[in-house]
């Protein structure tokens, strides 16, 4: 069983920084891709960023490229969102999950991840 905690949300304002962490147990952590999804009230869950096991390919959603960073420490069994440049519309609950499959692919419906933390709420003041 694969449990995935994720940390790091708060309130800060338009134009601020937070760094959100995912900490994952079990020992299959480093064979998964890890992604980020968010949801607004009222909003369907949508994808933010994804990263392959190894940490060296990502992709993003449109709305937070250039402004969020997706990184891992498999030694850490820790997945991380760097989010700068923050904007009101970014504020959310922000899950973090494992892909349902190894290997590498263009993931970016909820389906296709099998494990799901508890969610961060990250609010963004104007």
């Amino acid at each position: 069983q694969v449990q995935l905690v994720e940390s790091g949300g708060g309130l800060v304002q338009a134009g601020g920084s937070l760094r959100l962490s995912c900490a994952a147990s079990g020992s299959t952590f480093s064979m998964y891709a890890m992604g980020w999804f968010r949801q607004a009230p009222g909003k369907e869950r949508e994808f933010v960023a994804a990263v392959d096991w190894i940490g060296s390919s990502t992709y993003y959603t449109d709305s937070v490229k250039d402004r969020f960073t997706i990184s891992r420490d498999n030694a850490k069994n820790t997945v991380y969102l760097r989010m700068t440049s923050l904007k009101p519309e970014d504020t959310a609950v922000y899950y973090c999950a494992r892909a349902q499959t190894t290997g590498w692919g263009y993931r970016v419906q909820p389906h296709e991840y099998d494990y799901w933390g508890q969610g961060t709420q990250v609010t963004v003041s104007s």
